[in-house]
This record gives C-alpha cells, structure tokens and sequence, in this order.
C-alpha cells in the first residue's frame, strides 16, 4: 500500500532547492565585505582617483558579476561539469602561463594578472576552481585511483605544475594554498595514510627552501620575527596591522571611523582588510565574522556529506576547503601568526576575480545541495 503521506513530504523536500541557508550566509558576508571595503578605501581612492567610491564601486560591479554567476552556477546542473576537468585543468595552465607573455601585469615586482582589453584578470584564482573540478571529475570516474600511489599521481602533477607557475610569478601565498588544497583533496578522497604521508614530507621540506631561495621571503620571515627591528621596512605592514587590531580593543572604534586606513596600513581594503574590521567593529566584531565563515564552511561540508554521488561530494569537499583554507591563512597574516604573506579574505577583500570565482563556487555549492 502506497504511503501517500511520505510521497508528500518528499516532493516538499524537492521544492524546497538547495541549501537556502548557504546562499543567505554567502550574499550576507559578501555585502559585508562591500561595506568594508568601501570604509577602508574612501580615504585613498578620494586622494587618488577624486572619489571616494572609486575602489567600492569596482568592488560592486565584480559583486554583481559574481551574483550573476552564482545564480548560474546554482542552477546549471553540476554533474555537466564532470566532462569538463581535463579541459578546465589545461586551460588554468595555459591562463597562468600567459602571465609571462606581454599581455601579463606586472605589479610590486609579481607578474600575476593578464590584461584583456579593458578586463584584468588574476588567473590564479580562476585556476582553484578548475582544479577542484578536475580532481573531483578525476576521482568520481574511478574511485579506487586515490587508493594507490600511481592512482594520484596525475593529480599530484597537476596540482604540482600550478604550484610551479604560481611561485614563479611570484605568489608564496597563493601557491601555500594550493598546496594545501591539494592536500585536502587528496584526504577527503580516500587516500592511504601512507601515501598522504609520502606526499606530506616533501611539501614541508620544500617551503623552507622557497623561502631561501628569494631574499624578500627571508626578509618577511625576520619580519614576522621582530616586526620592531625595521619599522619603517619589512615590518612596517605587520606593526600597522598590528597598531589597528590593538586598537579596536573589544567593540572597535566605529564602523567607518578607522584611522590606519588613512595610508598608514598598505593594503588595507584588500590583504588586510581584516585589520581594518578589527579595528571599526573590535575582537567581538571579527568573532562575529568568522563565525559566520565558520557557518558557511560547516553548510559546504554537510552539503558533501549528503551528496548524491562521488563527484558533488568532492567538488563540495573541495570549495568547502578553499574557503576556509584562504580565510584562515588570511587570518593568521593579518594577526602576525605567520609571515606577512598577500592573500585576500574570501568574498569580504577587495578583488574582483577572487569574488566573482568564489560566488560561482557557492553558486555551485548550492546546486550540489538541491540534486
């Protein structure tokens, strides 16, 4: 005998969509990160451009950019984009290689941008994305690959030729990350302790010597060690974030009111736009913000665990881990628990190809949640 009451409360559960929960957190941070943005650039972009809504309202055309490619993301069916990794992967290659031909930006000595017409892009970021759909689709077409060692070698070698790339434009921070993108990935796939631990110890060995191997690394590591040594030179950024966190105590100065957004802290509507939140809204405000990036790194993983198949499980596992992974890393720059290193804080830093990269992935996200 059919159960009618249980066919009803499944077809309400269909049309309840995805994850509505995840979307509301995402739109709720990424407008945050447009107020922020806005206070800790009005100042300079007034100096700079005679507007003081010059680098808010850049900020706003990427935020409804990537609104526009969250809503496809959301509704395109994410299983389409299974067929697409290999080509996802070559194409992140060649953008990132591009940055070495004429049409690369070189800005403060790093060649991290590519300029089309009008349009600059930092493909590095576009680059996160198309990994994680490359492994996802990679692992999900047979997931006995992540149980032996020549199994996850292709993912190793892509995630190692991206790394090379990056590092050679130069971007520790960013390669940092993708390292340990890399490594989540392989985790949540199923990996053997062994091999992950094979994988692990080179990692490790290998950052002290990227870290040799340029002069201003070592000079942002003595830095972070005694930021005081050299005020006015390589610890200057840090002091400045440093002076703004200290500042804004437990309930902050005011949003708005911040005073080391006045050219004293470089960056500060981008990398360290953290220590501008710190200082407006105070130790109880940056809480408040992080636990909200904590809610929606928590809805990405319960989306994972309830995905319907092998590829929405890794293509959530993976967005989830980017997130939280940048977000983190963001964090501990910005309050002098690792060297300085440039890294946007996801959906709340200024950057329009970081923003509109990550909205899609959310838009993604969702769509994994809803099939």
């Amino acid at each position: 005998m059919r159960d009618f009451g249980k066919e009803i409360k499944l077809k309400r559960r269909e049309r309840r969509g995805g994850d509505k929960l995840l979307l509301f957190s995402v739109i709720a941070l990424s407008l945050l990160g447009l107020v922020f943005v806005y206070s800790a650039s009005n100042y300079s972009s007034s100096l700079t451009y005679g507007n003081k809504f010059y680098v808010a309202e850049k900020h706003l055309v990427g935020l409804l950019l990537g609104y526009a490619l969250m809503i496809f993301g959301a509704n395109f069916n994410y299983n389409k984009y299974k067929k697409t990794g290999i080509w996802l992967l070559v194409g992140a290659l060649l953008l990132l290689a591009l940055c070495f031909t004429p049409i690369g930006v070189e800005n403060y000595g790093a060649k991290r941008w590519i300029k089309l017409g009008s349009i600059t892009v930092q493909p590095s970021e576009l680059a996160k994305i198309c990994y994680i759909i490359f492994v996802a689709a990679y692992i999900s077409d047979k997931p006995s690959r992540a149980k032996s060692f020549v199994g996850i070698l292709p993912i190793i070698a892509a995630g190692g030729g991206i790394c090379l790339l990056i590092i050679l434009e130069p971007n520790m921070s960013i390669t940092m990350c993708f390292g340990m993108l890399m490594l989540a990935l392989l985790f949540v796939s199923g990996v053997k302790i062994k091999h992950f631990a094979i994988i692990l110890v080179p990692i490790l060995l290998l950052v002290p010597v990227l870290i040799i191997a340029e002069p201003y690394r070592l000079k942002r590591l003595s830095a972070f060690l005694d930021p005081w040594a050299s005020p006015k030179g390589e610890g200057y950024q840090l002091l400045q974030s440093l002076y703004a966190l200290g500042s804004g105590g437990w309930f902050g100065v005011g949003l708005f009111n911040s005073r080391q957004k006045f050219r004293f802290l470089p960056f500060s509507e981008s990398d360290f736009i953290l220590a501008v939140i710190g200082e407006e809204v105070g130790f109880v405000g940056i809480i408040l913000l992080f636990l909200l990036i904590a809610f929606i790194f928590y809805r990405g993983i319960k989306i994972a665990a309830e995905a319907k198949n092998a590829f929405g499980f890794m293509l959530a596992a993976g967005i989830s881990s980017v997130f939280i992974i940048q977000s983190f890393i963001n964090a501990l720059v910005v309050t002098g628990s690792i060297p300085p290193t440039g890294l946007p804080l996801p959906l709340v830093s200024a950057g329009n190809t970081s923003l509109a990269v990550f909205l899609f992935a959310f838009g993604g996200l969702y769509n994994v949640s809803g099939n």
